[in-house]
């Protein structure tokens, strides 16, 4: 619940009736408790183990979410008793009763065991139904006796600069706690992959978190937690989330298929000085070349949405389906010319 603009008057120096022009003083949220109430069923943590041979003297390892806390000791014998090894520890969330959870695809790897704990205490083991290693998604699911809490996607396209955000998860292997802040940028490319396009996030965001929501003040998930960029390994105020409009239909085709099929072009881009993105070179018997695309064209818009940046129109052409066609508007020399694509399939670490 959010405090309205409130009014507020001071009266002059010697004035008993005040005359100044009001103040509008903005306070926080009153409390987010509703908020909490409303989506922490819903938000799960995520234990990934991998078999031990008995006979084996392999060292128990530590998940970095735990080392240097209260609870690496407690890890450590209760691995040893179990003779199994935890790879990891992270977050996620239910988006479907039926039991359909996602995360990230680095919480879960190359698991034999994955272990999903409930608010209310429950553990159910789940299995992968698939999973993108170029935008670290992936989606688990587990069989319950009853429909389960879950929560729906918002709209990160209307998430602006300075909104409140909640996040939630399953910090250095604590349990479930939950985090506040704000949208603090848009738009940050780190490095992590091709289709970078993060929302930058001042909740405390910390390892353990990552696969878990952030939420809008309806309770609607904007984000997937998925980076933190720190010195220490620890939250400074810097985390980072895949905006909801980019991990929505990727967790559809990975809850539907299993795999993502992407789309390609077959070019070498760069930005222009002018504005649009200029084609630099063009794959012998690529779908560009086929097309007639040149070197030199500079492709403004994509199916009549403009384009600003290569990566921008990497992300569209990769979510075009292969096979289907896009139009493109492209400048060459002095003319404005269409152009239709028939977008062909997208290998793994394929640019362009």
């Amino acid at each position: 619940m959010l405090a309205a603009l409130l009014p507020v008057t001071t009266p002059a120096r010697g004035e008993s009736d005040p005359g100044s022009a009001p103040l509008l003083v903005q306070s926080g949220p009153l409390t987010f408790a509703p908020l909490v109430r409303k989506v922490v069923p819903a938000v799960v943590n995520i234990a990934v183990t991998q078999d031990v041979d008995d006979d084996s003297d392999a060292k128990v390892k530590v998940p970095p979410a735990l080392r240097g806390t209260p609870f690496e000791k407690q890890f450590r014998d209760r691995m040893r008793s179990h003779r199994e090894q935890m790879l990891g520890a992270g977050s996620g969330f239910v988006i479907d009763p039926s039991g359909i959870i996602v995360t990230n695809n680095h919480v879960v790897g190359n698991a034999d065991k994955i272990s999903v704990s409930f608010s209310d205490g429950s553990e159910l083991p789940a299995h992968v139904l698939g999973t993108d290693e170029l935008t670290d998604i992936a989606v688990i699911q587990v069989k319950a006796d009853h429909p389960l809490a879950f929560v729906t996607w918002g709209d990160s396209r209307k998430v602006e600069i300075g909104d409140w955000v909640l996040a939630a998860g399953n910090p250095f292997g604590l349990g479930s706690s939950v985090t506040a802040g704000i949208v603090s940028a848009r738009g940050r490319d780190i490095g992590a992959g091709p289709f970078d396009d993060f929302l930058q996030l001042d909740a405390p965001i910390n390892p353990g978190n990552s696969g878990g929501p952030s939420f809008d003040m309806h309770g609607q998930v904007v984000a997937l937690n998925t980076a933190i960029v720190s010195p220490t390994g620890g939250s400074v105020g810097i985390g980072f989330g895949i905006p909801s409009e980019l991990v929505a239909p990727i967790v559809e085709q990975l809850r539907t298929k299993g795999h993502i099929d992407r789309g390609w072009l077959g070019v070498t881009l760069e930005n222009a000085s002018g504005g649009g993105v200029a084609i630099v070179a063009v794959d012998k018997g690529g779908p560009a070349a086929k097309a007639g695309l040149r070197p030199g064209d500079v492709v403004n818009s994509v199916n009549g949405d403009h384009v600003d940046s290569n990566r921008g129109l990497i992300r569209t052409v990769a979510a075009a389906a292969p096979g289907s066609s896009i139009r493109l508007q492209v400048s060459r020399k002095s003319h404005i010319v269409d152009v239709l694509v028939v977008v062909g399939r997208r290998v793994e670490d394929t640019p362009g």
